[in-house]
């Protein structure tokens, strides 16, 4: 996996701008207009730099799978970074009634959320289209036994959420586990999973 210091950033938010294209949250807070590839790519920019801010970058060699994963206790920032990051989404992504709309859904997914002191939780991650599936390389194989050695090394669970069913199983294969499901607005299941990495005997 790449590290920040010797990362192509731009490479990696066009990369987070195709893959938000196929998430069905990301396609329903951003502004649908002619505006809407450069919103997309806002977004992206967004994800990124805050996963910059807090060292929860991880990229893939080849720069085709890309994953944000936070430790909790570490994601705080300021009043002021928070009100500047909110007005540059409603401006320059979600537009008001969007962006208000989000904020409303978002205020139940955060309650959802486990009530730890600290937690990892996988805010994104994806993998373009050509690296899927069964290949040589294994992508999500590889990334995924990443996040387990982070969540081992730091001793913490490690939390994700995702509405598409699919998605769901894939983590369910991968050792996770169904904590909650939530009925979400647009009638599909948002699941809300958990992975407990094994401890050291």
């Amino acid at each position: 996996m790449k590290h920040p210091k010797n990362l192509d950033v731009t490479k990696v938010i066009n990369n987070v701008a195709i893959l938000l294209q196929e998430i069905p949250s990301s396609l329903e807070v951003v502004k649908d207009d002619d505006k809407k590839e450069d919103r997309f790519r806002h977004l992206a920019s967004y994800m990124v730099k805050k996963a910059l801010r807090h060292d929860a970058l991880i990229v893939s060699e080849d720069y085709t799978g890309v994953a944000i994963l936070f430790e909790m206790k570490n994601f705080k920032e300021g009043f002021l970074q928070t009100i500047k990051d909110d007005l540059k989404l409603a401006f320059k992504v979600t537009g008001l009634k969007k962006g208000w709309s989000g904020l409303q859904t978002q205020k139940v997914v955060r309650k959802a959320r486990p009530q730890l002191e600290n937690y990892l939780y996988c805010w994104f991650w994806g993998i373009l289209k050509d690296s899927r599936g069964i290949t040589s390389k294994k992508l999500a194989y590889t990334m995924k036994d990443e996040f387990y050695e982070i969540a081992r090394k730091k001793k913490l669970p490690l939390f994700a959420e995702t509405r598409t069913r699919k998605i769901s199983i894939a983590y369910q294969r991968y050792g996770f586990q169904v904590v909650k499901k939530w009925e979400h607005p647009s009638g599909d299941t948002m699941y809300f999973l958990r992975y407990d990495a094994p401890r050291n005997k």
